[in-house]
């Protein structure tokens, strides 16, 4: 298992579990990033927000907060 942030563009993934006090959990799970989601990192670059596709809707996501979202490699959105 992965952080969100070890992806690499064009990487995909399935959300395993999102880890952090409850605010962070319940802000990202309103967004839709809930375990079993499929993902696929658009964009991660340095010093840059990372970017992901799911269900439907680009997000950009703080690179700190990548580090509490774990995924699963190998699904495909």
């Amino acid at each position: 298992m992965k952080k969100l942030l070890d992806l690499k563009a064009d990487e995909s993934g399935v959300i395993a579990s999102v880890e952090g006090d409850a605010r962070f959990v319940s802000r990202i799970t309103s967004i839709g990033l809930t375990p079993g989601c499929a993902v696929q990192v658009i964009k991660n670059e340095k010093r840059r927000p990372v970017l992901v596709y799911s269900r439907d809707t680009m997000i950009a996501l703080n690179r700190s907060e990548c580090e509490w979202i774990c995924v699963e490699e190998g699904e495909n959105v």
